[in-house]
């Protein structure tokens, strides 16, 4: 039999280089190149493809070549952010198996307020917030400060220090910004001070039927601010600007280790996060906790980083590596195909991916 036949899928960036949000866009070519040498050596067939405003040449991909499963990197087009889950819910309609989160999963981590509620609803800890679509703005009746977030954006878009408010009428300034940049709804978040972990997880493909996921090591954003007016927040600024004060302030440092109590208390909030946003292969929480030890999820994230720190020393952490995930992930969709599929000349290669 041949080798399972593997499709790269991405989305080709579409922002003009200094378009402001342009930098959280341009990383999934690093993704895409790093992974396609991943497969490539692995031994499977593999090709990538990357499409933006058109989907037809995914569709005439899917009806000339038909692979056997799609590497799904596919992060949605920068100016209409909701096709992350259109394309894989064309995958799921054609059932072409793919990679990570199914498109429901997908389009819960894109709404922070349906993603809010399922977490309240099912008692995972969350931050108090409130939901605004339109002004005036109402009272806020959790303690000071809040923070205020654009409800459909990712990758901090919309966020920054201003976004951190201390009375009413700085909120309703706020609110009022987002509003008119982002469109309804806001999210407005009791803004929790503390440390902030990026909580991984991965699924096995060899674990049991309905096993929780593998939490991976931590990994914390270790600010350097936090205090009124320079607030330990992961902008946009601190995330994508290397040359800025913002990000030399927020390092992250992976692995990071907590003590054994905790970790188990946050390994099951993390699970369930999972669970109940019906996610796949692999995932991300994004979690603050305070001085008291309790933790709150802030986000969901189903469709993270795959070249993060985070992640990548995570995996270091307990003996794996990153090539044996990617390897792994394109095996898990292959089983969902159904199909029979020879594995025999599949291997996980060695340092192929270099930091």
């Amino acid at each position: 039999m041949t080798a399972p036949s593997v499709l790269i899928l991405y989305n080709e960036p579409v922002l003009p280089a200094d378009h402001p949000d342009a930098g959280s866009e341009h990383d999934i070519l690093d993704t895409v190149n790093d992974t396609f040498k991943v497969l490539k050596a692995a031994g499977f067939e593999t090709t990538k493809l990357g499409i933006n405003y058109d989907p037809q040449p995914l569709l005439d991909v899917l009806k000339k070549a038909r692979p056997d499963a799609v590497f799904n990197l596919f992060e949605g087009i920068a100016t209409q952010t909701s096709t992350e889950v259109s394309v894989a819910a064309l995958l799921e309609w054609l059932n072409v198996p793919f990679t990570g989160c199914p498109s429901p999963a997908l389009a819960l981590g894109r709404d922070k307020i349906r993603t809010k509620h399922i977490l309240a609803a099912t008692g995972i800890p969350t931050p108090d917030y409130a939901i605004i679509d339109a002004l005036p703005v109402p009272l806020w009746v959790h303690p000071w400060p809040a923070i205020v977030k654009p409800a459909y954006q990712d990758a901090s878009v919309g966020i920054n220090q201003e976004s951190v408010v201390t009375s009413q009428a700085q909120l309703e300034d706020r609110v009022a910004h987002v509003l008119a940049t982002y469109g309804p709804p806001a999210l407005v978040e009791r803004y929790v001070s503390g440390r902030e972990f990026h909580v991984n997880m991965i699924e096995d493909p060899g674990a049991a039927p309905n096993a929780p996921p593998l939490v991976l090591p931590l990994a914390e954003i270790a600010f350097k601010n936090d205090r009124p007016g320079k607030w330990a927040v992961y902008t946009f600024i601190a995330k994508w600007d290397e040359h800025s004060d913002e990000y030399q302030s927020a390092p992250l440092r992976a692995p990071v280790t907590i003590p054994a109590d905790d970790f188990a208390r946050l390994s099951v909030i993390a699970q369930r996060s999972f669970r109940a946003l019906q996610c796949r292969d692999y995932a991300r929480i994004d979690v603050r906790m305070d001085a008291d030890g309790n933790f709150y999820v802030l986000e969901v994230n189903p469709n993270p980083y795959l070249n993060s720190l985070a992640l990548v020393n995570g995996l270091v952490a307990i003996g794996r590596t990153h090539e044996e995930l990617l390897v792994k992930l394109t095996t898990a969709a292959l089983l969902r195909s159904g199909k029979e599929i020879s594995f025999d000349a599949i291997r996980v290669p060695v340092n192929v991916v270099t930091a």
